[in-house]
């Protein structure tokens, strides 16, 4: 499994788009790393960029970029919103597939080494890259920021990592680490005061403000100033006034989104800002984010508004991007911003972005794939559709209020089972693929023909594999459609025994191809137990389709 990492580079430049073209120029003259968003921000003069890569060639692009900005931002004329300390203000290295937090640490110390000694640039580490963790925290590495850097960097406390211990006044110094994910957003709200924003701010991230008496801080036994906790866990902020769009913003770092989710921050601050007499008027989204982060946020105010969850995935992130206000200074396109859309591999899923038509012609080409598999997996899909149909107009049937929870639970699970089986619609196809690669292999001599026979029976045994899922989500989404047919709204009772009719054509037709491919496996000990399984789901989905036939035709009543 190929491993890949993040690295999130934050730039001293947002205005200048030529100095910025360079640097992201200098990131993609790598080879193995995927440039996914740049984000300027004016008012800031900072610029977030994203990219994505095996980790040898992120380290190379992000020194690359490292070295560019030092050669173009000059640190002495740079002004901005932002806390800043350096040309490249920070770069952290995140891990995203295949690899260890540790792992990502190693690539960060060794890419902070050589940005230190070849570039004669002091470097500091932080977060999980900073062994003494007394100085991990990135704001305490960065308090004072660039104007103060002039004496900082004289104090051993403060020596850098790597590099020299010299202010450098071109390009001040940079912080490098490894951290998780981490999702940079603003909060907007209807007032221009910095000094309200902050105390919002304050109320909610999880450093608070200090205990103050006669507007002197509190002190523990230590003599450090005593804290007032904020309301959420894992939350950095601050509030300032952005010139650019004429309000204050919460400039929030959510540090860890299992813990505090960007639809709970938004409404907390949403508390906070009406507690204060101000209004939160939307929010924006700095860099990229997790796809379940939006998939929550939609479910999250479906679920206030008593609507159903089982919505299309489009549909949630469209609720999430209108309920945050993600939309209100600049449009937000989720293609651009949305990490997993970015890293997609297009190929995967090239058969169910087709049209109808286009999808029919190509099945009815002399191509032979996409085959009686892929149509099962689609047969699938369509028969859960027509069945999570029935449980979204059950949970908005006018009188049925009180029900609307369980229909959206069905509704969500409905959802669940056509967005696999549609996976398994270009996964049949791709099944079919790897077997005709395997038998166009060369066999010119011995180890030839024992790499090609071992190819072909491991894509054989692939091609038995994807049809059996189809089967058992096909045959599990009866469930639902019993559901629907029994509970659900009565005038829609036929669309689920259509429902029904579509999952045991999947399930047969997937067996088929289960069968077929079975033929060519030599593993017969696995070919008797996957088609013994096969046979009793087949019998178990044809009288599970009679039964809802009956009672679907017994409320038809004609």
């Amino acid at each position: 499994m190929q491993q890949l990492i993040e690295c999130v580079p934050n730039f001293s430049e947002g205005n200048n788009i030529a100095i910025i073209n360079q640097i992201t120029a200098a990131i993609e003259s790598v080879d193995g790393v995927r440039l996914l968003n740049v984000d300027p921000g004016k008012a800031t003069s900072r610029t977030v960029v994203t990219m994505v890569g095996m980790p040898e060639a992120v380290v190379e692009a992000a020194f690359r970029a490292i070295k560019k900005a030092g050669e173009l931002i000059d640190m002495t004329k740079h002004t901005g919103e932002h806390p800043r300390m350096g040309a490249t203000d920070v770069c952290p290295l995140i891990p995203v597939a295949n690899i260890s937090m540790e792992e990502t640490v190693q690539y960060a110390q060794q890419l902070a080494k050589r940005v230190g000694e070849e570039l004669q640039l002091p470097v500091y580490l932080y977060e999980a890259a900073q062994p003494n963790k007394q100085r991990s925290n990135l704001s305490h590495i960065r308090a004072g920021e660039y104007e103060a850097f002039i004496k900082k960097i004289e104090h051993p406390e403060w020596k850098p990592d790597f590099g020299p211990a010299v202010f450098d006044a071109k390009r001040g110094a940079t912080v490098i680490g490894a951290r998780d994910f981490l999702v940079a957003y603003n909060v907007n709200l209807n007032t221009t005061s910095t000094r309200r924003a902050n105390a919002i701010a304050f109320d909610v991230r999880e450093a608070g403000r200090a205990k103050l008496i006669n507007g002197k801080p509190i002190l523990d036994e230590n003599g450090k100033p005593v804290n007032i906790p904020g309301s959420l866990k894992a939350v950095k902020a601050i509030g300032w006034f952005i010139e650019e769009y004429g309000i204050a913003q919460i400039s929030i770092n959510l540090t860890n989104i299992n813990i505090t989710p960007v639809h709970i921050a938004f409404d907390e601050i949403c508390t906070k800002a009406n507690k204060r007499g101000i209004r939160v008027t939307g929010s924006e989204l700095v860099g990229l984010i997790p796809l379940k982060a939006m998939l929550d946020a939609g479910k999250y105010f479906l679920l206030k508004q008593q609507r159903s969850i089982g919505v299309s995935e489009k549909e949630l992130i469209l609720i999430a991007i209108k309920s945050l206000g993600l939309d209100g200074l600049a449009p937000f396109k989720p293609e651009e911003r949305i990490i997993e859309y970015l890293l997609a591999d297009k190929t995967d899923s090239k058969m169910i972005h087709l049209s109808l038509t286009e999808f029919a012609d190509e099945t009815a080409s002399e191509s032979p794939a996409p085959g009686g598999g892929s149509i099962a997996a689609y047969i699938g899909a369509l028969g859960v559709s027509l069945a999570t149909m029935v449980a979204n107009l059950s949970a908005h049937k006018k009188g049925w209020d009180d029900r609307w929870q369980e229909f959206s639970d069905w509704a969500d699970k409905g959802q669940q089972y056509k967005n696999e089986l549609l996976k398994l619609v270009d996964a049949d196809t791709k099944a079919f693929n790897q077997i005709m690669y395997a038998f166009g292999l060369p066999k010119a001599n011995e180890e030839e023909k024992i790499l090609r026979s071992k190819a072909i029976q491991e894509a054989t045994r692939y091609a038995i594999e994807i049809p059996f899922k189809v089967m058992h989500l096909a045959h599990a989404s009866l469930q639902l459609i019993t559901a629907m047919v029994q509970n659900g709204n009565p005038n829609s009772v036929s669309d689920a025994g259509v429902g029904a009719l579509c999952a045991r054509s999947a399930v047969i037709g997937a067996f088929m191809n289960v069968r077929i491919n079975a033929a060519g496996y030599n593993d017969k000990k696995f070919v008797a137990d996957i088609i013994a399984k096969g046979n009793a789901i087949e019998q178990e989905t044809i009288a599970r389709e009679a039964a809802i036939l009956k009672i679907v035709n017994e409320k038809i009543g004609l």
